[in-house]
């Protein structure tokens, strides 16, 4: 199974980060447009991630969540049908929410430097240290604070839990 060790962070200042990013990037930044459903399900989480009327990813992940570095396994399957997926999830699954973004992403080594707009929440950054065979957690989560240093996040940015947990969050609940 993939793993992975992920740190989430508020931005200030987002056309900085992309800045900074773009400058430690071995690869020209690539903008994505995302729209991630996520469903009720007993265990972790899965979302499915619409890259456009013809690309889609069905993704279970699971994570704690906390602030700071933290391990996190996934599946993931593609498909060329998200109309499709979201026919048999919509029909098996209660949908629990919608996030919408625009994702930047750079590349750094292992590294996924994600610096995303996300909409009704804002600016963040995510850290994907993609752990190598052998690799332990903390080898990843060392990579992960460096570049976080680097790049000027501090531990008061550090945000846990996934942005459908954000957004659950900033809704306010009828009573």
């Amino acid at each position: 199974m993939p793993r992975n060790v992920e740190i989430k962070a508020r931005v200030g200042d987002i056309e900085a980060l992309r800045r900074r990013a773009a400058e430690l990037s071995d690869t020209p930044v690539q903008v994505l447009h995302q729209t991630d459903t996520f469903y009720i399900v007993p265990h972790g989480r899965l979302k499915l991630r619409v890259r456009g009327p013809d690309a889609c990813e069905l993704i279970q992940y699971a994570r704690p969540d906390a602030t700071g570095a933290k391990a996190s396994e996934y599946h993931l399957v593609r498909s060329d049908d998200p109309r499709g997926f979201e026919r048999v999830l919509s029909a098996s699954l209660d949908m629990r929410g919608v996030v919408i973004k625009t994702r930047f992403l750079y590349l750094v080594g292992q590294t996924r430097i994600h610096v995303d707009d996300v909409k009704d929440l804002g600016a963040f950054m995510e850290l994907e240290v993609m752990l190598g065979e052998g690799q332990t957690v903390e080898e990843g989560t060392r990579v992960a604070e460096d570049l976080m240093a680097v790049l000027g996040m501090r531990e008061e940015d550090l945000v846990s839990g996934a942005y459908i947990d954000l957004l659950e969050e900033e809704t306010p609940r009828c009573s």
